[in-house]
């Protein structure tokens, strides 16, 4: 299942529009805190997806009963460029539990690259229902080796995959490599092509370069 919030309107894309303006991305205080409020909404619509029980509030004046969720997720983010958007879920599932995983592009003379894998920091995942964000679903190989990797510390119950832009093609190689899991995305905006260094256009950019500054290759 593929959801794209971006397909309804709302203030959700005021946020993206203002990712994607070359004008305003200069402002990288500004474009962090658009990611994390995206990754806020995020949080919000995929808890809709949770299991929910009765459970007794004490107010000031009685008792009230309200539906709270059964449990927290795991949130998992691909180091660097995931971590405004992870904290964003992380303001509305404030008791779950996390992981990380540094992830880069190696490339070589011919400007083709391999994914490398660094590190893996996570709990158990058997059971659990896991939440995996980066910001840009490009080639989508980074994201399923990371998925891969985190497969080692367990089999969740449940996936959820979230992507502020992505590519047709990164959504298809997603879906092809990890079919067998019970997996939906959460996107907020498909874009068609690709470039030949497998950057989504019209995209937005590095969205590491552009919250942390640019890097060294």
């Amino acid at each position: 299942m593929v959801n794209n919030l971006g397909e309804s309107n709302s203030v959700f894309n005021h946020f993206i529009a203002e990712l994607r303006n070359a004008d305003i991305q200069s402002d990288r205080l500004r474009f962090r805190r658009n990611l994390e409020r995206l990754g806020e909404i995020f949080a919000y619509e995929i808890s809709k997806t949770f299991e929910y029980a009765p459970r007794e509030i004490t107010t000031p004046l009685g008792v009230a009963e309200v539906q709270l969720m059964v449990e927290q997720p795991v949130l998992a983010t691909i180091l660097r460029a995931g971590l405004p958007l992870h904290q964003g879920m992380l303001n509305v599932f404030d008791k779950a539990d996390n992981a990380f995983i540094s992830a880069y592009r190696k490339y070589d003379k011919n400007e083709a690259f391999d994914i490398h894998i660094e590190y893996l920091s996570s709990p158990s995942l058997t059971d659990k229902i896991l939440v995996l964000s980066d910001p840009m679903l490009a080639t989508g190989a980074s994201l399923v080796k990371a998925m891969k990797e985190l497969l080692s510390c367990g089999k969740p119950k449940k996936v959820h995959v979230v992507s502020v832009l992505a590519s047709i093609e990164g959504i298809e190689f997603v879906k092809r490599h990890l079919g067998r899991l019970d997996l939906t995305i959460w996107v907020g905006g498909i874009d068609d092509e690709l470039t030949a260094q497998a950057y989504i256009v019209p995209g937005l950019g590095d969205a590491g370069d552009l919250a942390y500054g640019k890097k060294t290759e």
